[in-house]
């Protein structure tokens, strides 16, 4: 039985509220069609990356799992028919927001790009050891910069389409706020990442510092953090800092009424980071997190702003 739009929304509702995490917070400040539609892009994307994260098949059947699932979604948004209630309901919130399927194939585009990534042996001249991984890395800032593009600004880019804007510097702003919170992804999960065979941090900064790959792999067995590894991470922070200036510019350049949900999001974020720094970038020992407390603190400063704008008759 196909879903009604309103069932396809409510589904989406649920997957965002179950794995959202840090961005269902700012969902929740969201008026009720935005917050829809948000919904809809999130269980899109995470349905992408459930494809390309499943590290039961081999990296070329995840691909053409992931081509099909696409050309599925192409023939949906085209007007085929689809019982695929994410499918449903993305294809209204397009319609509703003018969300180009070339920003939504860019998403997509995203989620496949661990599944593309130039390969690395750390082993070589005066190693001790041949490591049994060849590790995704990125050799340049600039690599990882288009890295971040595709998994993080894109999902800018759409969203300010759902909160609304008219000034094009809007655009750049959110291309930039999701490269601040790429970058503070990178550095909570180098753990996690290491573990899996992916070094995002770039191969020209780990030379600047001293720092080799072998260290980022032992740094994964909870190894204490040198000088070097540690000024390294501290310049990736603070990388991420400046670009979470674009975040607070973007504020005031999209609607009032989705003002509050960007706040929550770029402060949950920021907290993250400077959790990060707080622990002195020890992202070893355990895995770094805002708490949920901390979460709905900021959640009900974000519904305070809301209520202050509508006393104020949504200036």
């Amino acid at each position: 039985m196909t879903p009604t739009v309103e069932q396809a929304y409510a589904i989406c509702r649920r997957i965002a509220r179950r794995e959202a995490k840090n961005f269902y917070y700012a969902f929740v400040a969201l008026p009720r069609q935005k917050r829809n539609a948000i919904c809809a892009v999130y269980a899109f994307m995470r349905h992408a990356d459930d494809l390309s994260d499943d590290e039961t098949l081999s990296r070329e059947q995840r691909r053409r799992n992931l081509d099909a699932w696409l050309a599925a979604w192409h023939a949906a948004a085209q007007g085929g028919h689809t019982n695929d209630p994410v499918f449903i309901a993305l294809r209204d919130a397009q319609a509703h927001f003018h969300i180009t399927t070339e920003l939504l194939d860019q998403l997509v585009h995203g989620t496949a790009m661990d599944l593309h990534t130039g390969q690395h042996n750390p082993s070589g001249p005066g190693s001790d050891a041949v490591h049994p991984l060849h590790l995704d890395t990125y050799a340049t800032f600039a690599d990882l910069y288009r890295y971040c593009y595709y998994v993080a600004s894109v999902v800018g880019l759409v969203c300010i389409r759902i909160f609304g804007y008219s000034d094009p510097q809007a655009e750049k702003l959110a291309e930039e706020t999701g490269i601040a919170f790429q970058l503070t992804n990178i550095l909570r999960d180098i753990r996690e990442d290491a573990a899996r065979g992916r070094i995002y941090l770039p191969i020209e900064d780990l030379d600047r510092f001293g720092v080799s790959l072998h260290d980022i792999l032992d740094l994964k067995d909870g190894h204490h953090l040198t000088l070097n590894q540690r000024e390294l991470l501290e310049f990736e922070a603070g990388r991420a800092e400046k670009y979470y200036q674009s975040g607070h510019a973007l504020l005031p350049l999209i609607s009032p009424d989705a003002r509050p949900a960007l706040w929550v999001l770029v402060a949950i974020y920021h907290r993250l980071l400077q959790r990060i720094a707080a622990r002195n970038y020890d992202v070893f020992s355990h895995r770094i997190s805002v708490p949920t407390f901390a979460k709905l603190m900021i959640l009900a400063r974000g519904l305070l702003r809301i209520l202050l704008a509508r006393l104020r008759g949504g200036s």
